[in-house]
């Protein structure tokens, strides 16, 4: 059975953790992993898996995102991504 999970952060990463690594380590989730935030006032929704989805984002501290997760391994795919976005 299929799950839904999500999570808001802010993004507060170190200059040695790229968006390669971050989609790297999602593509052994079987779950659909998505990352949504406010541009410019507009919600913007990326599948995690997708590079260029990830570039368009331009990720920097402070920003508030959810990530979002569903699947077999949804909970584990969440973890592991607010893990490497957030070090609180």
């Amino acid at each position: 059975m299929d799950n839904r999970v999500s999570k808001t952060i802010t993004v507060n990463i170190t200059e040695d953790v790229t968006i390669v690594e971050v989609s790297k380590a999602t593509q052994k989730y079987n779950s659909e992993i998505y990352l949504k935030k406010l541009v410019n006032g507009t919600p913007h929704e990326i599948n995690l898996k997708s590079f260029l989805g990830l570039i368009t984002l331009q990720l920097k501290n402070g920003d508030k995102l959810t990530i979002e997760a569903e699947g077999n391994d949804a909970q584990a795919a969440v973890d592991e991504v607010a893990n490497y976005l957030s070090k609180e």
